[in-house]
């Protein structure tokens, strides 16, 4: 199931830190601190943080977990968070966070397993299945995720999926690696309406740019079936959704 989206996306679309409780914020890199970072350990530390058993079918396989059985935040707190050091999650979480260091404990009055760090200051960080939902949703807001929602219809059809997920990644693995981020930044640098260079992009915030990458698109739909329903030549502009004219109507 999708989590449910409780946060203020305008303060996301801000810019600056997103504070979720008094120990944990989130702040948003810009393309020059994710090009400094390393693109490819960024993306990989923040698709791991969001995956769920949907994305991880062969590996929870060998490690004989069922994928359609683990919850998301039993995977976060059991499998995927604790290999990241502050070091390696700063540039999202700030210098306090550290997963490597959290430590798990049972919650008699929530009766649920909790992800706790004790810090310097005596005081303790807590991720309980709330606070985890809002990060996750959060870095999938940012960075235009989509939650895998994949669920196989049986026992014949999971089997099947596995290998698969597994053939696909032997395939891959040697591949070298191909920027996500560079053909965006050159698409959107030489786009008509789009107010940044080669150079200014780069201080764009994340989220912000892939916003924008996704309202240009927008515009250019709208604008090419406006003209094409116009024109008498081509859509039925009575047949199309409203919502896909509106270019200043919601992102998905």
């Amino acid at each position: 199931m999708e989590l449910i989206e409780t946060f203020d996306k305008l303060k996301i679309y801000c810019g600056g830190d997103y504070y979720i409780n008094e120990h944990i914020s989130i702040r948003q890199p810009t393309l020059s601190e994710i090009c400094r970072y390393g693109e490819k350990d960024y993306f990989n530390m923040v698709y791991t943080l969001c995956s769920v058993g949907a994305d991880l079918k062969w590996q929870l396989a060998d490690m004989n977990i069922d994928y359609t059985e683990i919850s998301d935040f039993q995977l976060f707190y059991s499998i995927l968070a604790r290999r990241f050091t502050k070091e390696e999650t700063g540039i999202l979480f700030g210098d306090v966070l550290d997963f490597s260091k959290m430590i798990l404990m049972f919650d008699e009055e929530l009766q649920d397993t909790v992800f706790l760090q004790l810090l310097d200051n005596g005081e303790c960080l807590r991720i309980d299945r709330s606070v985890y939902s809002n990060i996750v949703s959060i870095l999938r807001k940012m960075h235009r995720i989509k939650r895998n929602n994949e669920i196989p219809g049986n026992e014949a059809t999971k089997k099947i999926l596995i290998e698969d997920a597994k053939e696909e990644y032997e395939e891959n693995k040697n591949k070298p690696y191909k920027s996500f981020l560079l053909p965006l930044i050159s698409s959107m640098v030489n786009s008509e309406g789009f107010k940044h260079n080669e150079e200014t992009v780069f201080n764009m915030k994340i989220y912000s740019f892939m916003d924008s990458v996704q309202r240009i698109g927008k515009i250019k739909n709208a604008d090419l079936l406006t003209q094409s329903g116009y024109s008498g030549f081509g859509v039925d502009l009575k047949k199309i959704d409203k919502e896909t004219l509106n270019w200043m109507g919601e992102l998905d």
